[in-house]
């Protein structure tokens, strides 16, 4: 559980091979968050396989372990044993989440409702990102909050002697305030009711139930959820929780598999939950060969393996309505659209300005720099796609430390005339340890670049 530090390294991604074979992407990272908040805020033990072994969730395990978790791992599994809801310990040192923006602001939920201290630090990428969006409802329910620049960290909060339940309308279409405000209900007397008029991943309702929590959805004919959570109540260890194949992940190998010639590529144990395939059904609605195998229910998620061959891309128009159920993948779906043929628009984007990097402008900055007509607005992108792509690559790509722009461009140069660089692929780490020896191992050609003496 100890955080390892990289240098920066630099990586090109060559064409030339076609991808064939069978892989398995790491396990879900939103999932494994979750599991190890869950797993150590439970009474009794966890047992989590599949687990994503990235920075990024290991940083939550470290934080759970500084309020009063025991995490061990035998074997392939990882084994909690939970403190009991109402019973974490105050962190005696910063909780230091890295790059790690989903672990930091699920984690300011869970403790803003305990009557201690926390202080929250992060890396250079993290420590630009706001905050204010979950620590509004926080403050709602009692929550005071200390930071240096407007709601970023490094920030301190500390919570009320008693938390107070509230009704709160997710003004934004955000599975993380969502889940923020449920996990500071946990440890809040009455009922806590959280409104999002656009359904968001659901991973956090259906671990709640799952791990014992007395908790009610509703959804009203305008279709808004309704989720009702019940605070106090005894959350119970699961002795087999399996993550399954993050979706997000195994968005890079579908889309080389659908731009690269000559690819027959099948993905195995992939997360097939509704609000997280939009990705997989844009590039269906392109024409895209995904071919859906085996689909099963597994941990109480929909799973399924995934068959993937060289398409002819045809590109479509992506509604802002969608965003919500692929708001990670728009940077491997302007690399798609960029072999497809015609113009490819993708609307509401506003979301990707405060990821990781603004992510807008670092996907048309890297299309740009690789010769990949484009217009960026706002809140949108369009891209003109070259079905051959040779005129494609030759440049390189500023990764701003964004994990999804790194890969993504690197798929780009799978399938482009000229090598594609990136500048620095260590943070690909925090999601996808595996990436590069994956890639290689379907065919695809990703390097090193070595600094002449």
């Amino acid at each position: 559980m100890q955080s390892q530090k990289q240098a920066p390294r630099p990586l090109r991604a060559i064409a030339g091979h076609s991808l064939t074979g069978t892989a398995r992407v790491p396990g879900d990272k939103s999932i494994s968050h979750r599991a190890f908040l869950f797993g150590g805020l439970a009474s009794g033990t966890t047992r989590v396989t599949g687990l994503l072994e990235g920075e990024d969730v290991l940083a939550t395990g470290r934080a759970m372990i500084a309020m009063g978790a025991l995490i061990r791992k035998e074997g392939q599994t990882f084994v909690v044993d939970g403190v009991g809801n109402g019973c974490l310990l105050e962190p005696e040192e910063p909780l230091d989440f890295g790059n790690a923006g989903t672990g930091a602001r699920l984690t300011m939920g869970l403790v803003g409702a305990y009557h201690f201290g926390s202080t929250f630090v992060g890396d250079a990428s993290l420590s630009k990102r706001p905050m204010g969006r979950v620590l509004d409802p926080l403050r709602e329910m009692g929550v005071q909050v200390v930071a240096r620049s407007k709601d970023r960290l490094p920030l301190s909060i500390h919570g009320p002697k008693a938390t107070a339940p509230i009704e709160y309308r997710v003004p934004m279409a955000s599975a993380q305030v969502k889940s923020a405000v449920l996990f500071a209900g946990l440890n809040t007397p009455g009922v806590t009711t959280v409104i999002e008029p656009v359904m968001t991943r659901d991973h956090t309702e259906k671990m709640l139930e799952g791990f014992g929590a007395n908790i009610e959805v509703e959804t009203k004919p305008d279709g808004s959820r309704h989720i009702h959570l019940q605070g106090q109540g005894e959350l119970r260890g699961l002795s087999d929780f399996q993550v399954p194949g993050d979706p997000s992940s195994a968005a890079f190998p579908i889309v080389a598999g659908l731009v690269v010639p000559g690819s027959d590529v099948t993905i195995e144990n992939v997360l097939m939950n509704p609000t997280r395939i939009g990705l997989i059904e844009t590039l269906r609605e392109m024409g895209g060969s995904i071919e859906i195998l085996d689909a099963r229910t597994e941990g109480g998620e929909d799973v399924a393996d995934l068959r993937i061959r060289h398409s002819e891309l045809t590109s479509v128009e992506v509604t802002a309505e969608r965003a919500p159920s692929m708001i990670d993948e728009y940077p491997v779906l302007a690399v798609a659209a960029a072999f497809a043929k015609g113009r490819t628009v993708m609307r509401g984007l506003d979301e990707l300005r405060v990821k990781e990097s603004d992510r807008l402008s670092a996907v048309a900055a890297g299309l740009a720099a690789n010769n990949v007509r484009h217009e960026e607005g706002a809140d949108w992108l369009v891209v003109e796609g070259d079905p051959e792509g040779r005129g494609y690559g030759g440049g390189s790509v500023v990764t701003h430390l964004d994990h999804r722009i790194a890969m993504s461009f690197l798929v780009l140069g799978l399938a482009s005339g000229k090598p594609v660089t990136i500048d620095d692929g260590r943070m690909i780490a925090t999601s996808f340890p595996e990436f590069e020896d994956l890639m290689k191992g379907l065919g695809g050609m990703i390097e090193p670049i070595r600094e002449e003496a």
